[in-house]
């Protein structure tokens, strides 16, 4: 090779590497197998784009995501992208993104900041997700049921718009109630902790179903349920979010009734938004939402075969 040809390769070199797009993402953490799923799907979504990728763990703590926020900014990242682990106290390091004028999506949980602080939130409808496990819950029970809940991290939007959700369903029947709700804070060991408290404190015969915040938390309870003597799906009725493979087994088991479904592939979406403000865009809709399927014990073992 020339050292004409050789000059000429560093040249594309560089300009390749001019043209590469870095992303810092925070992520909430890896607390369930759903977050796993989207982690990856970010990481592998980056790769196939050829955009370099920070990656941060959270670790469930708005304080690591804030420090990790503030590094990108220190690093001059092309953009930013967080799933928050709450919603409120992100003001300030939002001004410092924006000083620096670096865009900021939002992705997953919501925000409470003013707009102009973030470019949109891509996310699924948390709120319908638990209208349409309540729907299916007064359905089957014909509207009678004592109902404990397990809730998500406090603060957390998934927590609060889930239990809106479901709510409002059930307020429009006078039998049925929820006579526990505690945080789990997502996550499976939480979940049996405190469905087993739950079991405790009320006569499992009263008891009607299950509502849980998300998968993980359910497969806990499942557990505990099992440990009291109980048929889970049939002498409690377990009706939660997600759609993780094991959520899916348990069904097909007969071990859980219903999940509705929250899609962990937000890195398409996420990166198409990156890329759209980096060139100049600035028709982006300030919330991209979806909302998922409700899938039951018919069709578990084929869905399950699907995503294991």
């Amino acid at each position: 090779m020339t050292l004409k040809t050789l000059f000429a390769a560093g040249l594309m070199a560089l300009s390749h590497s001019a043209l590469a797009i870095t992303v810092g993402f925070s992520q909430v953490g890896s607390e369930s197998g759903w977050r796993s799923s989207f982690s990856q799907d970010m990481k592998d979504e980056a790769k196939s784009r050829g955009i370099d990728l920070k990656f941060a763990d959270g670790q469930q703590k708005q304080e690591n995501q804030i420090r990790a926020v503030r590094s990108f900014i220190a690093q001059g990242v092309d953009a930013i992208i967080i799933a928050p682990v709450v919603e409120t106290g992100w003001t300030p390091v939002l001004k410092e993104a924006k000083r620096a004028r670096i865009p900021v999506v939002i992705l997953d949980r919501n925000i409470k900041a003013a707009e102009g602080l973030y470019v949109t939130r891509i996310a699924s409808d948390f709120t319908e997700e638990g209208r349409k496990a309540a729907r299916w819950l007064m359905d089957k029970t014909k509207g009678q049921c004592n109902i404990v809940e397990l809730q998500g991290t406090v603060g957390a939007t998934a927590a609060i718009d889930r239990a809106k959700g479901f709510n409002e369903v059930i307020g429009a029947y006078p039998q049925a109630k929820i006579v526990r709700s505690q945080t789990a804070e997502f996550t499976r060991a939480k979940g049996k902790e405190v469905m087993e408290s739950f079991l405790k404190a009320e006569d499992p015969q009263s008891l009607c179903a299950l509502w849980s915040h998300n998968d993980e938390m359910a497969l806990g309870a499942i557990q505990a349920i099992k440990e009291a003597g109980l048929k889970p799906g049939k002498d409690l009725l377990v009706v939660s979010v997600d759609g993780v493979p094991d959520y899916f087994k348990a069904m097909a088991e007969g071990d859980a009734n219903i999940t509705v479904e929250l899609n962990p592939h937000l890195g398409a979406p996420a990166y198409q938004v990156v890329e759209k403000v980096l060139a100049g865009d600035k028709g982006i809709p300030k919330l991209i939402s979806t909302t998922g399927e409700v899938f039951g014990q018919d069709t578990a073992a084929t869905e399950y075969q699907k995503r294991k």
